[in-house]
């Protein structure tokens, strides 16, 4: 199987497609704002009302918009959406000698809850903002209730060998260009972008299986979407399913990494009837 360039950097690949206007159609006032955490002003926003909260976790290399701008202002029509951009990435600054990780990003999330004194949140994770959600729910599981992992891995083998030899011959150049717009657009040091995406390529090339007894141990009732031709294969999908407890699979046919999720039809009859779902009682 082969890759474009632009699928190379995987979890930065994210929806072609940005419009600044489609987030803001959400029927509530947003509220944005930023949050001091771990040395960061971590932008956030919160879109809607009601109901437990749903935070979304972006892709890698890219921003709440260029990952969410069709699934956000739908979701937020019902409940309470909060999204945050992660270190370096967006409206968030960098912090130079701290290199970006998944674990850190989590803890990083688990602090802005605690800034918005919510004791107890949704979480729909998108690429690497996936794999985020899992380390939140390994490493603050209090506050997880339930997840929602789209184009999510948690091994390596999930992807084809040639999916990782290209993070070794990666370039700025094979970043798409709508990724290094939206970044210049609205980072508060445009020039970082370099950095930015050289973070990316490290986070992902040193990227380590999570250990199966980690995922085996989270509690909360997860949904897990894929596209069968995402860059983690549909087996890797259907494993997570079977290691994961309480957990559902939905792979989606004709899709890949960069159209899932933007394939608002198909989600939303399945995200919001799965939060709206009683807890399981074990």
């Amino acid at each position: 199987m082969k890759f474009p360039n632009m699928m190379v950097i995987c979890c930065m690949v994210t929806q072609m497609t940005v419009s600044a206007s489609a987030i803001a159609q959400s029927a509530a006032p947003v509220e944005r704002g930023y949050a001091d955490v771990h040395g960061l002003k971590l932008y956030y926003e919160i879109h809607g009302s009601g109901g437990t909260p749903l935070v979304l976790m972006h892709g890698g290399g890219s921003t709440i918009e260029t990952s969410f701008s069709k699934l956000l202002p739908k979701l937020a029509a019902t409940r309470k959406v909060i999204a945050f951009e992660q270190q370096g990435h967006g409206h968030t600054d960098d912090v130079a000698d701290r290199p970006f990780s998944f674990e850190q990003s989590a803890d990083d999330a688990a602090a802005l809850l605690q800034h918005l004194k919510i004791d107890n949140a949704d979480f729909c994770g998108y690429s690497n903002g996936g794999q985020i959600a899992l380390q939140i729910a390994i490493r603050h599981p209090k506050i997880v209730r339930k997840l929602v992992l789209i184009s999510t891995f948690y091994k390596r083998d999930a992807a084809d060998p040639q999916f990782w030899d290209g993070f070794r011959t990666a370039t700025l150049q094979t970043m798409p260009a709508e990724l290094r717009e939206a970044y210049r657009k609205v980072a508060p040091k445009p020039e970082n972008l370099q950095s930015l995406f050289e973070k990316c390529v490290k986070r992902m090339d040193e990227f380590k299986d999570m250990p199966e007894a980690d995922i085996k141990a989270i509690r909360a009732p997860s949904l897990i979407i894929t596209g069968d031709r995402d860059v983690l294969r549909p087996d890797h999908a259907v494993l997570m399913s079977r290691v994961l407890p309480h957990s559902q699979l939905a792979i989606l046919p004709g899709t890949d990494h960069m159209q899932v999720v933007n394939r608002t039809e198909i989600l939303m009859p399945m995200i919001v009837p799965f939060l709206d779902a009683p807890l399981p009682k074990d």
